[in-house]
């Protein structure tokens, strides 16, 4: 089967969807299918490239030229409605490809939009995240969950992000742009049953199959690194039990909320955070006992070793997850996994099962958790095990299975 898929961004731009669409893409070469991207290009890139097997073609747009001239970012990202140049760009590629399916990935879909009845191919968009009805992509509202979108609401909130002007014109694009994906879309894949309520597929009885993102076959990839330079970049690790926490060092992560439970504790096993950076916060360790320890960008391989020598995973999310591969990784490598009952969570993490769920924002009763799985060991190995075998539900080769099969449904 022929595919062409759109993506904004792809590697050698590193980030989760990024590596998603690579992965998917790399993986349905193999299993026979002709494979194209099209994406937008970034200077020092070809615009044609072999990739793994996949055709990968890099263009340009009106919107991505202005932006260019306008801000120094080292990315640009496509605009939420029709660009001309990209509808041209796409054009000739559709000729040269000649899809049977096109999969979308984020807003380059509305570009293709005009072109979807003329290339008579089926249109498949999997919703990363909440781009469907959010400005921001986040579905929160003034660092709260936000109780669904509202024009003025959404044009203040967008205006707060953004600025004015962007702000604006976002929303307003996403309104009429909106409308047509909703009609033209053939399939919609949210990762997660959060994801599809959220962008109002469930609501609005549009066609939709819920379909996660995966994890390698094989979970624990060392991607090419020697155990010594693991080890170097682990150093700092505790040599006994201790409680983990991966993701963005920020607030909507549930940072704040997890030094207060972990303050709050009995007993003090070390805390260590691994992450990122988010903007300017600054993690306030003042006051809280214990042994807290960061490490910062950390290798993929160094972060699962990390998980496989913890004791307890912690996803104390205070925003609306979409698909959190942190929890897949986790169980992967037989952790139990305390996390927030928030967005895509649920999803992945079974409580009482492969972990416990915990409402977010709730520091007693995520210290109250942490309590139960450190006062009871054979808890934690039963959780881990069944953690373990729920990961292999998540494995490349059955999600990739799942999406063809949906190709094939579509076909037919």
């Amino acid at each position: 089967m022929r595919v062409l898929m759109l993506s904004q961004l792809y590697p050698p731009h590193l980030g989760g969807l990024e590596q998603h669409v690579r992965g998917l893409a790399s993986r349905l070469v193999t299993r026979g299918h002709e494979v194209s991207i099209a994406t937008l290009w970034h200077k020092g890139l070809p615009e044609f490239e072999l990739d793994q097997g996949v055709k990968v073609h890099r263009i340009r747009g009106t919107v991505h030229r202005a932006a260019r001239l306008l801000f120094s970012h080292a990315r640009v990202y496509a605009p939420p409605f029709p660009d001309p140049e990209l509808t041209l760009a796409l054009r000739r590629i559709v000729l040269a490809e000649q899809p049977l399916i096109v999969h979308a990935h984020n807003w380059l879909v509305h570009s293709f939009l005009p072109l979807k009845d003329w290339s008579g191919a089926k249109l498949v968009v999997t919703l990363h995240d909440y781009g469907l009805v959010c400005a921001k992509w986040t579905l929160l509202h003034h660092n709260a969950i936000c109780s669904g979108p509202g024009f003025r609401k959404c044009l203040g909130c967008a205006s707060g992000h953004y600025g004015p002007l962007k702000g604006a014109s976002t929303v307003l694009a996403m309104k009429v742009a909106g409308r047509f994906e909703r009609v033209d879309v053939d399939l919609f894949v949210p990762v997660s049953h959060a994801v599809a309520a959220g962008n109002g597929l469930t609501t609005r009885g549009l066609p939709f199959q819920v379909i996660p993102n995966f994890l390698p076959d094989v979970a624990y990839d060392s991607a090419g690194m020697l155990q010594q330079d693991i080890n170097d970049d682990l150093v700092e690790l505790p040599s006994d039990d201790y409680l983990l926490f991966v993701g963005a060092l920020g607030p909507h992560k549930g940072v704040d909320v997890l030094l207060d439970a972990y303050a709050s504790l009995a007993d003090h096993p070390p805390l260590v955070l691994v992450g990122y950076e988010h903007s300017s916060y600054d993690i306030p360790l003042a006051g809280v006992p214990g042994k807290v320890i960061i490490l910062k960008n950390l290798p993929h391989a160094a972060v699962m070793e990390a998980w496989r020598r913890s004791t307890i995973a912690l996803i104390p999310s205070l925003c609306p997850e979409c698909c959190p591969t942190v929890a897949m990784e986790a169980m992967a490598t037989g952790r139990p996994v305390i996390a927030s009952d928030v967005g895509g969570l649920p999803d992945i993490v079974e409580d009482g099962v492969t972990g416990l769920l915990v409402p977010p924002g709730d520091l007693v009763a995520l210290r109250e958790a942490i309590e139960r799985l450190l006062a009871e060991p054979g808890l934690r190995s039963r959780m881990g095990r069944a953690g373990k075998e729920k990961a292999s539900e998540f494995r490349a080769s059955t999600i990739v299975s799942r999406i063809e099969r949906a190709y094939s449904q579509l076909m037919e």
